[in-house]
């Protein structure tokens, strides 16, 4: 079967991963993909990530560029003709099913009639993060997201998000229940797992924190800077925190190694990333509004205690014990309690890391999860063979 994928490279974000994870495994199991991506006109190529492999490289995989005027990690502006080159380009590829990770950009709005002009199959994985609860301004402004795609999501074939929650809130928007699937994010259970780490020597600490993510203000990270400045960890706990964005010169003024506080910026490098993840104790994630975060998945498969906000499906997937939820309000309150119980009994995050790793074994793999896709590409296509009834 032929996928032509529609996705991101850069700049660096969930999607971009997303995408380069199933890409990958794809063909791995044979299919031939199509990369389809956004680019600057007259841009050089982009690379792939260190660490990890090139959709370039492969000899399966035909790679095509539309035109862009900007892009970012949260959404794309393409330009006039990107359209007329998106068609052209799947006019000549020919592919089965046509799978848009969706970018936030114009072009998801006229995609169904692209597709069915060409009388192709259209699946899109709907990624934009949310709150279950309209509890404040940022959660309110990502609802209104999905109000504004409804409507276009409708005429997609089939739409992938990640949570039951999610299909929910698209269902009572208007698309039809028949057409949305909960295929969550996964992770590589065995790239992705506990190991050694020299995080902790290099450091020269005794108990480490982590924060892996944007910047910025939806993810709240000031409120766990807020926490642990004023919980006084003592000398020999860290907090690191992984990841750039538009708040990360304003919040280095102010929490620094004084205050226990390592700032790492953007670690492009895979295996870096995972070594700091096997080193850290816990993995904190304070957002406002999430997807399901990739970043906890793979923290939880290291073996790592979680933190995280109910925010999204984030709650979903820690719940019975898998890890520790909060609410979304209120966060620096309950992180001060919860820090020094984390640094003071070592055994409760051992025991929490251990469950968080048999949660992803249980139902978030990365296997298991493109088994699904594979699934429903397979009923697409067949959909699309049987000829309506004539009435």
């Amino acid at each position: 079967m032929h996928i032509a994928w529609l996705g991101k490279k850069s700049p660096f974000c969930g999607n971009v991963t997303y995408s380069r994870e199933v890409t990958n495994t794809l063909l791995d199991r044979g299919y031939q993909v199509s990369f389809l991506h956004f680019a600057a006109e007259n841009s050089p190529p982009e690379q792939g990530h260190k660490g990890t492999r090139d959709w370039s490289l492969s000899c399966q995989t035909q790679e095509v560029s539309l035109p862009c005027l900007y892009k970012s990690q949260i959404y794309t502006i393409p330009t006039f003709k990107s359209s007329k080159v998106l068609m052209q380009s799947l006019r000549q590829l020919q592919p089965d099913v046509v799978h848009a990770s969706l970018t936030l950009s114009p072009l998801d709005f006229v995609l169904p009639e692209i597709c069915e002009e060409l009388n192709l199959p259209l699946v899109a994985t709907f990624h934009p993060p949310f709150d279950r609860k309209l509890r404040n301004l940022t959660s309110g402004t990502q609802h209104l997201m999905y109000q504004i795609y409804a409507p276009f999501l409708a005429h997609y074939d089939c739409v992938i998000v990640f949570s039951q929650i999610q299909r929910d809130l698209l269902v009572r928007l208007g698309v039809p229940e028949a057409k949305v699937a909960v295929i969550p994010n996964g992770v590589d259970e065995l790239k992705y797992s506990p190991g050694p780490s020299r995080l902790k020597a290099e450091l020269q600490a005794d108990r480490v924190f982590v924060y892996q993510g944007r910047l910025a203000p939806e993810k709240n990270v000031e409120s766990l800077l807020k926490a642990w400045k004023k919980s006084e960890m003592g000398h020999d706990c860290h907090l690191v925190i992984v990841g750039d964005g538009p708040l990360a010169t304003s919040l280095q003024m102010y929490y620094g190694s004084g205050d226990g506080v390592v700032w790492l910026g953007f670690v492009r490098d895979e295996d870096q990333r995972i070594e700091i993840l096997r080193g850290a104790d816990v993995f904190i994630l304070p957002s406002l509004v999430e997807g399901l975060s990739l970043s906890l998945l793979e923290a939880m498969a290291c073996g790592v205690a979680c933190i995280a906000t109910d925010a999204g499906a984030d709650g979903e997937v820690l719940e019975g014990g898998a890890g520790i939820v909060l609410e979304t309000q209120g966060v620096a309150t309950q992180l001060r309690t919860l820090l020094p119980l984390f640094r003071d009994h070592r055994e409760f995050s051992t025991l929490l890391g251990y469950k968080a790793r048999q949660r992803v074994l249980d139902r978030y793999t990365l296997s298991r999860n493109i088994t699904q896709m594979e699934q429903l590409y397979a009923e697409i296509v067949q959909q699309r063979r049987v000829p309506c009834p004539r009435r």
